[in-house]
């Protein structure tokens, strides 16, 4: 033990030497706050939008008083002209849809892939609707009957029986996929730098003849690179907690359903933070101790940035479920963990499996590295 923490301790000092390895502790962590109130001030704005970018709407037809009121209670901004001009104001974007029609079917023409337009089609909709019922009402009181019983046959009523928000949701696994991300860059730099970064500078070959085991060494690395991992993963939850709270008082789409962690949901997530800082840190350093400089081990490394993130990412679009087969798959286990985690789902059998898988995984590639530094194949295959 006190040769694994003289190792330790030797590691730890270049870190906190290293200008570049503490950037990526304590910079990289401070794009948390950045995602967070970003991403919430994008859904803010979208949630808020008051109609005017989508609101001019031309009619190839004459219009009557009604189909008037209708407009000016909906906010519509009317432009009646030919279906030739008008499908010119549409592609000069003066107007976002135009409607033409033909006996009794209404068209609606737009540009499906604007966003105005898929917005303006809605508020068309809405607009033809509301006429629709107006005729029908018409229609029935003309022949004594009463529209009332006949439109309003069944009632519909909406309830909202969420208990989380899907903003929030949202925000929460982003910033959980970020910290995933973050812990990864952290762990990438001090790994090479402990290995190829040694082995290009020549110090690795007198480490080695120093009387200390191949174990030793290897677990004093892998702690080091650990720790950097494990305080950039805590920085970057610390400022998520923050940015959470102000995002709650800033933001309006958080009034309801606010941004909210538990106890119980922050301790889970320290606890995969360290699980994962762990898992990345002993790949990252198998994977650098395989390559011969230090621009070589970060070239092999970039790609874990990338393959740390895309699973969960993915699985969140796609809304894929976590199972036990799933949560064994390197990476996308930890991100399905903590997308549960994110709105308060526990399932203890899938953390005990990501645990115990994830144990497995660390014994497995630190065996091999301690089998390579122990016939020092590390100095002479590569």
């Amino acid at each position: 033990m006190n040769k694994i923490f003289c190792i330790l301790k030797k590691e730890m000092r270049e870190v906190f030497r290293d200008k570049k390895s503490l950037a990526m502790m304590f910079i990289i962590p401070i794009m948390t706050p950045l995602i967070i109130l970003g991403m919430s001030a994008l859904f803010e704005s979208q949630m808020t939008n008051d109609g005017t970018n989508y609101n001019k709407i031309g009619f190839a037809y004459e219009l009557n008083n009604i189909e008037k009121n209708i407009l000016n209670n909906l906010g519509i901004e009317a432009t009646i002209d030919s279906a030739e001009n008008l499908t010119k104001s549409l592609n000069d974007d003066e107007i976002y849809l135009y409607i033409t029609k033909e006996d009794n079917v209404y068209t609606l023409n737009y540009n499906l892939s604007s966003e105005s337009g898929g917005y303006a089609s809605n508020l068309a909709e809405s607009y033809l609707e509301a006429y629709k019922i107006v005729l029908q009402t018409e229609s029935l009181e003309s022949k004594n009957i009463s529209a009332e019983s006949i439109l309003n046959i069944i009632e519909i009523r909406e309830q909202d029986v969420a208990q989380e928000s899907f903003f929030a949701n949202y925000i929460v696994t982003y910033a959980f996929l970020f910290i995933i991300m973050a812990i990864t860059v952290s762990a990438t730099y001090p790994a090479t730098d402990a290995t190829a970064g040694e082995k290009e500078r020549g110090t690795l070959e007198t480490l080695l003849t120093f009387p200390i085991k191949s174990r030793d060494i290897i677990i004093g690395k892998l702690l080091s690179v650990s720790a950097s991992s494990i305080i950039t993963g805590i920085f970057s939850l610390i400022l998520a907690l923050i940015s959470f709270k102000i995002a709650n008082n800033m933001f309006s789409i958080y009034e309801a359903l606010p941004i909210s962690l538990g106890f119980k949901s922050i301790i889970m997530t320290l606890f995969i933070i360290i699980l994962y800082s762990l898992f990345i840190s002993s790949l990252c350093i198998a994977i650098a101790s395989l390559s011969k400089t230090f621009k070589e081990a970060q070239s092999a490394l970039t790609p874990l940035t990338f393959l740390s993130m895309f699973p969960g990412l993915i699985a969140f679009m796609i809304n894929i479920s976590s199972s036990n087969a799933l949560i064994l798959v390197p990476f996308l286990g930890f991100n399905l963990i903590l997308n549960d985690v994110c709105v308060g789902v526990f399932n203890y059998s899938q953390i005990a499996i990501l645990f115990i898988s994830t144990i497995i995984y660390i014994i497995v590639i630190i065996g091999y590295i301690i089998k390579e530094y122990k016939s020092e194949k590390v100095l002479f295959k590569y």
